[in-house]
C-alpha cells in the first residue's frame, strides 16, 4: 500500500506540470491582462505604462513568463490579487474556512440522507416508499442547483424567514462566542441543504441498487441456508459490499469540500472559494484564478488517490501492489 501511494504521488508531478502549462496558456489567451491592477490608475502617461509593462515582465517571451510564474508558485508565492490588492494566498485562506464549513455540512447531510433512504429502498424494493424515494431522486437529478437555490431563498428566507438569504455570519455578533458559531451554522444551513440534498440522489440510487444486487448473490443464499441470522447477513455481507461505491465517492468529495459549489455560493452570496473563483474570472484576477485552478487540479488528483486507497481497504479482493 505504501509503495502504491508513493508511486501515485510521484505520478502527480508530471500531471500537475502539464496542467500548469494549460492553466497558464488559458490565462494568457483571456482578453486583457492584469497590468492595470498593478500600476497607478491615476497615471495615464504612455511612457509610464510602457516602462511598468517592461519592468513587470509583460514584454518577456511567454516561456520566460511561465517559468517565472511556476518558480514563484513552487516557492509559495502565488502573486498579488489585482482586485483586493493583497497576496492571493491571503484572500484564499480568508475564504477557505467558509467553504470547508459549507462542504463538510453538505456532505454530512448527503451521507445521512442517502444512507437512510438508500437502506430503506434497498431492503424494501418496489414498495410505495421505494417508489417515493425514487421519484424524489429523479427530481433531485433533474433540478439544477441554481433553480433550487433561488426557490430555497424565496421560500425559506424571504417568505418564511427561517434562514438568512446571504452572508456567512451576523456581523453584529462578537467573534468566537457561542452566538457567533450559532450564527455561522444558521447562515450555512440553507445552502448546505440545497447542495447536500441535490447530491443525495446519486448516492441513494447507488446504495439502493447495490443492496438489491448483493442480496441476490450466491454468498447471501449460502449464509441463509446455513441459518445465519438475517441481521448478521445484512450487516456483514450485504451492507459491507454495498457501501463500496459510497467510499469511492468520498475521495471525490475532497474536491467538493474545498471547491465548494460555485453556483450555490454565488446565489447565496456566501463568501467562499467558489464565489471567489467566479469573481476572479469576471474581474480577470489572474493570480487568484490560476492559484485556485491549480489547487482544484491537485485536489482532484489527490481525491482520486484517496478513493482508490479507500476502495482497497473496504474491498479485500483489491490489492494495491
Amino acid at each position: 500500500m505504501l509503495k502504491y501511494t508513493l508511486r501515485r504521488l510521484l505520478g502527480m508531478i508530471p500531471m500537475l506540470f502539464l496542467i500548469s502549462i494549460v492553466v497558464f496558456t488559458l490565462a494568457k489567451l483571456m482578453p486583457g491582462d492584469s497590468l492595470s491592477g498593478e500600476i497607478d490608475p491615476n497615471n495615464t502617461d504612455p511612457t509610464y505604462i510602457a516602462e511598468m509593462r517592461e519592468q513587470l515582465g509583460y514584454n518577456d517571451p511567454l516561456y520566460k513568463q511561465y517559468f517565472r510564474w511556476i518558480n514563484d508558485f513552487a516557492h509559495g508565492d502565488f502573486g498579488k490579487s489585482v482586485r483586493y490588492k493583497i497576496p492571493a494566498s491571503d484572500i484564499i485562506l480568508e475564504r477557505l474556512p467558509n467553504t470547508v464549513f459549507l462542504g463538510i455540512t453538505s456532505i454530512l447531510i448527503t451521507y445521512l440522507c442517502a444512507f437512510a433512504m438508500g437502506t430503506f429502498a434497498g431492503r424494501k424494493p418496489y414498495t410505495i416508499g421505494d417508489h417515493f424515494i425514487g421519484g424524489a431522486n429523479y427530481l433531485g437529478l433533474a433540478l439544477p442547483s441554481f433553480v433550487a437555490g433561488v426557490f430555497a431563498i424565496y421560500i425559506f428566507a424571504f417568505y418564511l424567514g427561517w434562514f438568512p438569504s446571504n452572508g456567512s455570519v451576523d456581523i453584529s455578533v462578537p467573534e468566537g462566542t457561542l452566538g457567533w458559531w450559532a450564527s455561522r451554522f444558521h447562515h450555512v444551513l440553507l445552502p448546505a441543504l440545497v447542495l447536500g440534498l441535490l447530491s443525495t440522489a446519486n448516492y441513494t440510487q447507488f446504495l439502493r441498487n447495490d443492496i438489491i444486487e448483493n442480496s441476490r448473490k450466491d454468498f447471501v443464499r449460502t449464509a441463509r441456508a446455513k441459518g445465519t441470522p438475517e441481521s448478521k447477513i445484512y450487516n456483514q455481507h450485504i451492507m459491507r459490499n454495498s457501501i463500496i461505491p459510497l467510499i469511492t465517492f468520498l475521495g471525490f468529495d475532497i474536491v467538493a469540500i474545498v471547491g465548494g459549489a460555485i453556483i450555490t455560493e454565488t446565489i447565496f452570496t456566501y463568501p467562499g472559494i467558489g464565489q471567489l473563483f467566479l469573481s476572479s474570472v469576471t474581474t480577470r484576477d489572474y493570480s487568484v484564478l490560476m492559484t485556485l485552478t491549480m489547487m482544484f487540479s491537485f485536489l482532484t488528483l489527490f481525491g482520486n488517490l484517496v478513493a482508490d486507497i479507500l476502495y482497497g481497504i473496504v474491498d479485500p479482493r483489491i490489492r494495491m501492489d
